[in-house]
Formats: C-alpha cells, structure tokens, sequence
C-alpha cells in the first residue's frame, strides 16, 4: 500500500467517525430536549411567585411529595415526616435538599394556599400550584397516579385519590430514587444520607 492510498484511508475514518459523532450529539441533543418539554412546566408559590424547580443553577437535589391541601390523612402525614427528616438531619445536609410540595388540585389550592399549607408543616418546604393541565403533565411524568372521587354527601364536593410517594430529584429532573409512604421519618433520612453518599 502506497503512502498516498494509506493517506486517503486515514482522510476517509477521520471524516466517517466526525460525521458519526456529530449525528449522534445532535440527535441526542435534540431527543432530551424534546423529551424535556413534554413534561417540565412552571410552577407558581408564594404571591404567585413563577418557581422554576428544574433550575440548573440551583443543584440542591430535590424532594417533591404530590399531594393537595384538603388531603385528610395521607397528604398531612407525608408532610409531617418530610418535616421531621429535615429537622433530623445536620445543617450542612439539609442545605443540599429542596424540599417540595406541588398539589394536585389546582381548582381549589391556588399558589398562596399550596405556600402556606406546605410552610405550617416546616419553613423550607415550598408549596407550589399550576393549571391542572401543567401539574398532570408533571405528576404522569414521575407515574404519579391521581384521581378525583365525587363525594355526593359532602362539603368538600370531591376528594382526590392519589399515590403517595417522595420522589427525589437531581435538578435536571432525572429522578434519583423514591420513597413510598411512611409513619417514621426514617426512611427519608436514610435516603437523603444515602444520595449524598453517591
């Protein structure tokens, strides 16, 4: 094989791998941006304040509980032991969590109730509201299973029944790990020394 050959076949796997590599950034660049937009939304806290919890400059990891404020037993409890985590664990680990209420009934808990329902439970948790149609694109996206029960011979005109999970977040929404329901706080301890360990 001659110099100039071999040079021509060295000239053709340069350009053949850049041409692969920069089909295969772009496609992947364009399939998560995509895929993104299907599901992250604006969310809307104290006065009505527009909260976006996938900021990237923000990288506290996430602890999002879905729920809604008429909640009788389950909604309370969670939040409850989401408090009392936070107030178990030190400083300098509290400060890397953000912990997060959305609710899923955005007909009756508008962004003011969400933010005073979720801060009665612990000052750092935020509480925050959407449109339905934003909070069900959010809540489908981490499988989050929600629906409203006609309650005939109630004041409360319907009640919500929904999944109960804590769902724990890197700041571009990859989901990290969930905590299912739980009576002790335990379990979300264990889970906040257990991410930061990773």
């Amino acid at each position: 094989m001659n110099k100039r050959r071999f040079a021509y076949i060295v000239v053709a796997v340069v350009i053949g791998l850049s041409l692969s590599i920069y089909w295969i950034v772009r496609y992947s660049s364009r399939a998560e941006y995509v895929d993104r937009s299907d599901w992250q939304v604006m969310l809307y806290g104290k006065n009505h304040q527009a909260v976006d919890i996938f900021d990237p400059n923000d990288p506290r990891i996430r602890i999002v509980y879905f729920g809604f404020t008429r909640c009788p037993d389950v909604c309370p409890t969670s939040l409850a032991m989401l408090s009392g985590a936070m107030r178990q664990v030190d400083y300098s680990l509290k400060t890397r969590y953000w912990p997060i209420f959305i609710s899923l009934d955005p007909e009756r808990d508008n962004s003011e109730t969400s933010a005073q329902y979720a801060q009665y439970f612990h000052p750092m948790i935020v509480g925050l509201s959407a449109s339905l149609a934003q909070t069900t694109k959010l809540a489908r996206h981490y499988g989050v299973i929600f629906r409203k029960t006609e309650l005939p011979n109630s004041k409360m005109g319907y009640t919500l029944d929904h999944s109960s999970y804590f769902y724990f977040l890197k700041s571009d929404g990859t989901l990290i790990e969930k905590v299912p329901h739980t009576n002790t706080p335990q379990p979300i301890v264990n889970a906040m020394k257990r991410d930061m360990a990773k």
